[in-house]
């Protein structure tokens, strides 16, 4: 009995889940909520970037050192630009719709795993405005976005165990619990546990 061979080209597969994940925008599109307006993110809004990067509340949970300057900060709203255009994130600030001047904080897709139809998200917000559902309005536009106006099939999140308002939060927007590592991360001299959450487009 003769055998069939396909004989071919390697095919890329995760080229292939590129071009059917919908994250190719020419312009980062504006979300909106009941409160909030998410939008992109511009050097304009570094020095309110950098208020919160610089506040010991907002980092006492994030294994990543403070600005030392706008500058820095800066730079970084440079890398997150320059990430989006390959495609490699997403990334919004969240303003309140009745006063979209205001910068209450920042949310969005840090990683896409395109052959895997999967992203990692993160947020961070102005202590001014924790305790007010904000966070969870936020995380749930966006999670509804990436799984259906860009095609993911999963979402993750990964936080520090002893954040326990973070974890409320992701819990409450529909996450479960995956996974919780023992000291898997390095930072500033110490081993730190790790929690994984995650969500699921059903």
């Amino acid at each position: 009995m003769k055998e069939n061979f396909y004989i071919g080209a390697v095919i890329d597969h995760t080229k292939m889940q590129e071009d059917i994940l919908k994250f190719h925008f020419d312009k980062l599109p504006v979300l909106e909520s009941e409160r909030l307006l998410l939008r992109e993110q511009t050097l304009d809004d570094a020095a309110a970037l950098f208020k919160i990067r610089s506040s010991d509340a907002v980092m006492k949970y994030i294994p990543r050192p403070k600005p030392k300057s706008i500058a820095d900060i800066e730079a970084l709203i440079n890398e997150i630009q320059e990430n989006f255009l390959k495609h490699e994130s997403l990334g919004w600030v969240i303003t309140l719709k009745e006063k979209p001047e205001c910068y209450v904080g920042h949310i969005g897709y840090w990683k896409i795993d395109a052959a895997n139809f999967r992203a990692e998200i993160g947020y961070l917000l102005d202590p001014d405005f924790w305790g007010q559902g904000i966070a969870g309005e936020a995380l749930s536009l966006v999670t509804d976005f990436g799984f259906n106006a860009v095609g993911l099939h999963s979402i993750c999140a990964v936080i520090d165990p002893e954040n326990q308002a973070s974890a409320r939060v992701l819990l409450k927007s529909g996450y479960v619990k995956e996974a919780h590592f023992k000291q898997d991360f390095y930072y500033n001299g110490q081993f730190l546990d790790s929690e994984i959450y995650c969500k699921v487009n059903a």
